[in-house]
């Protein structure tokens, strides 16, 4: 990818008030904290907390110098003013001033990153994703692609890419586009590798880029000990996950390693990863997180895993 991204990226959902207030003090911590520990790729989407997330991290970077990080945002939800009562209806702790519009046109792309720029209080984005198009490949395909691919030539937008929980429409994208990146959520992990066998050897081969981020699977392995309630792609998790979870995590303890550590670290393994990025919504979260990433890891750990087929026996390790 010619946009360099740090291996470990700072989520900026949580930080857009996801499932639960955050203040604007503790939000700014958050991003100082991946600062500190040398986070300089910082992710965010219109989607998270109705641009909340946005102008979080625009005023939390304000200051920096500007060729020193790396920002990613998204297009394919554009945000228009709305007189809802209560709070947003899709996880976010927010007042309901705007409402989410699916919009994949090349106008629309082009009004969302101008929003967007406005938000982050900056002049240039080096990534741009197209978000979640799963039920829209033609427009996305056929007018936000070629639109994104235009603000790229100009320079607008230093790589293009597109963001989604599942690998198989990116696999399409990795193979009829010139995409640079894909931010993989949640289809490469610890817990499952789905993605493996057809989707990254793509990738490898085109020379696109791999973002993983994700990788507790909305919280399953994102504590040394797994509980019963734990999530799994935002519910409930099924008990043969639960299972497995615990399953891996007694393998990590024999190793001296937490379950949490190893998750945050599998991803990097494969050739065509360049980065995790996870979501923190305090400096005491970011700094976990940096801890997880930067703790030792045994191969042994990995070994034992693949002779107890609890990941993937071909799958690429650290």
């Amino acid at each position: 990818m010619k946009v360099a991204v740090s291996r470990l990226g700072f989520g900026g959902a949580p930080i857009g008030n996801l499932y639960r207030e955050v203040s604007d003090e503790v939000a700014s911590g958050a991003v100082e904290a991946a600062w500190q520990n040398g986070v300089r790729y910082f992710d965010s989407a219109p989607h998270y907390g109705l641009g909340l997330s946005e102008r979080r991290i625009g005023v939390a970077l304000a200051g920096r110098p500007r060729d020193e990080y790396v920002i990613s945002t998204k297009v394919g939800r554009l945000l228009e003013p709305f007189d809802g009562e209560g709070l947003d209806d899709e996880g976010f702790a927010v007042p309901r001033h705007f409402r989410r519009v699916r919009d994949y046109s090349a106008d629309g792309v082009k009004r969302s990153i101008e929003s967007s720029l406005e938000r982050l209080g900056t002049d240039r984005v080096e990534i741009v994703y197209i978000h979640d198009p799963d039920d829209h490949w033609d427009a996305a395909f056929g007018e936000a692609y070629p639109a994104l691919e235009e603000l790229r030539s100009q320079g607008v937008v230093g790589a293009i890419g597109v963001g989604m929980n599942q690998w198989e429409m990116p696999e399409r994208f990795v193979r009829e586009t010139d995409i640079d990146v894909v931010m993989l959520a949640g289809r490469y992990t610890l817990l499952e590798q789905p993605s493996l066998v057809s989707f990254l050897p793509a990738c490898v081969e085109r020379g696109v880029s791999v973002v993983a981020c994700g990788v507790f699977n909305s919280g399953l392995l994102s504590k040394p000990v797994v509980a019963a309630d734990a999530k799994y792609n935002y519910e409930e998790a099924p008990s043969a996950l639960v299972e497995r979870a615990r399953a891996i995590a007694g393998v990590c303890g024999r190793h001296g390693v937490t379950l949490p550590e190893a998750a945050i670290q599998f991803a990097l393994g494969h050739p065509a990863v360049v980065s995790v990025v996870v979501g923190a919504r305090t400096a005491e979260q970011m700094t976990a997180n940096a801890a997880y990433f930067s703790a030792s890891v045994p191969e042994d750990l990995w070994n034992e895993l693949k002779t107890l087929n609890l990941i993937d026996p071909e799958v690429p390790t650290p």
